[in-house]
């Protein structure tokens, strides 16, 4: 009886997900429904509750998000990208790909897929139109570079992973830089392929000045870069620590340059073109090295849209944990691995759980993704034999690749979104880029030294919740 009722709960909430309810009602609907059913004290889940996101780990997660509001508001993302285009303009498809190469920078201060594309895109795809792209695939374009935003450190969802399976948060960050460099590098190869069929884009010659003084004017996006980079891996920050200082460093720039940038282009403000992010190749040397940065009265409300993001995301990671919990209790996990280790074979297991990892990916953000499915495969693999590291980067590459597979694809819906495009116009012009992160994906599973061969085994642990 217990079981039939636990089916219906579960078709029920489904039906409610194909409504269009948010998925973090969808989950509390069942959680609630099936502790019923199974006569689980309701009292557990406000503990579970609190006790899911009583982790000190878990701060870097809206620190990370509030660094990528920073660095977009104070005109860092702009920079980034321009310096992206002046490398790769010279090639059909090089702002397309320069877009994709943005992307993958941009990741390496935010840790946010959505945040990527949603910043990127409201830069990128417009100049692609103007550019000379059918603006579906440049809207697919972002889309597609959004998903390196969770694999390239530092990465919200390896900061989840980690706190979740025990492991450093620091080797997942080290494990996943190679691989996410791979999924920018075969996007933008296919990409180029695309473009060259089709004839899309507008060359420009390549200047290696051009390349210097737009490399000159990101030099405070390379700086943030470079400050996490440095931070966690020498072991001065925490993962945790790391998010405050960058995020700390993008608003003391955006607030100290910002009168600065104003009374540089005094003229172009006063005739009311407001912040004045163009700049061209006779620009000054000090008008270039200074960003638009934002006032300080725009902080409040760079913050409050970092918490808006950050209260999405909360209370989907806390009932997810018991959501967890009651799938162990149902046995899902006993099942589970009955049944994948059954294949025996070391291969057959790693491509089951890859293929789970992708179904689920279609339907689930990757945040539910991981905290349901990664509890349950990891301990799989690892009693196959999968190096912990090299099976994170695995499940999670294949977490990012459900961000532009329908019908979930929340990258498609936020590229939608900032372009006015209809959902399912993106998704034949996406298919180029989801076949060059599935081959990707296939060599990072076969290849484990894309993971691990830049970890240094004798620092494990150090970073272990933190």
């Amino acid at each position: 009886m217990e079981n039939t009722l636990v089916v219906l709960i579960s078709l029920g909430v489904t039906a409610f997900f194909v409504l269009g309810v948010p998925i973090f009602l969808v989950i509390g609907f069942w959680v609630i429904g099936v502790s019923l059913v199974l006569d689980f004290t309701l009292a557990n889940i406000g503990v579970t509750l609190y006790e899911g996101l009583n982790f000190f780990g878990l701060l870097a997660l809206p620190l990370f998000i509030l660094t990528g509001d920073l660095i977009k508001g104070g005109g860092i993302a702009k920079r980034l990208s321009d310096f992206a285009y002046s490398c790769l303009g010279w090639l059909r498809g090089g702002l397309a790909m320069a877009s994709l190469g943005a992307c993958g920078l941009f990741a390496a201060i935010s840790g946010s897929n959505s945040a990527t594309t949603a910043t990127i895109g409201s830069i990128m795809h417009p100049e692609m139109t103007e550019g000379g792209y059918d603006t579906n695939f440049a809207a697919a374009t972002v889309a597609a570079g959004g998903t390196v935003g969770i694999i390239i450190p530092p990465s919200i969802i390896f900061i989840v992973y980690g706190f979740l399976l025990n492991l450093s948060i620091s080797d997942l960050f080290v494990g996943g830089l190679l691989p996410g460099v791979l999924m920018v590098i075969a996007m933008q190869l296919a990409c180029w392929i695309v473009c060259q069929i089709n004839g899309w884009g507008h060359l420009i010659s390549i200047n290696l000045m051009r390349i210097l003084k737009t490399g000159i004017g990101a030099w405070l996006g390379f700086g943030a870069i470079l400050l996490v980079i440095w931070g966690i891996y020498s072991g001065k920050f925490s993962p945790t620590e790391a998010a405050g200082v960058t995020a700390g460093f993008c608003a003391i720039v955006g607030i100290l340059f910002y009168p600065i940038y104003q009374f540089l282009h005094k003229g172009k403000v006063a005739a009311g073109q407001g912040k004045i992010e163009e700049y061209s190749d006779d620009t000054g040397f000090l008008e270039r090295i200074i960003i638009p940065g934002f006032h300080i009265k725009e902080l409040p409300d760079l913050i409050m849209r970092s918490g808006q993001i950050t209260g999405l995301l909360a209370p989907l990671i806390a009932v997810s944990v018991v959501m967890q919990q009651i799938l162990s209790l149902l046995g899902a996990k006993a099942f589970v691995t009955a049944a994948l280790g059954s294949l025996g074979d070391y291969y057959a297991i790693l491509f089951a759980c890859m293929a789970l990892v992708l179904v689920a990916g279609t339907i689930l953000e990757s945040l539910p993704n991981t905290i349901i499915l990664a509890p349950i495969l990891a301990p799989i693999a690892a009693q196959t034999g999968v190096d912990p590291i090299h099976f994170a980067v695995v499940f999670l590459v294949g977490d990012a690749i459900g961000f532009i597979t329908p019908p979930y694809g929340l990258n498609l819906y936020v590229a939608s979104g900032i372009t006015g495009i209809p959902y399912f116009r993106l998704l034949k012009y996406t298919l180029p880029y989801l076949f060059a992160l599935l081959i990707t994906w296939l060599l990072i599973a076969l290849v484990p030294e894309l993971s691990t061969i830049l970890l240094v085994h004798e620092g494990a642990g150090v970073f272990q919740h933190q």
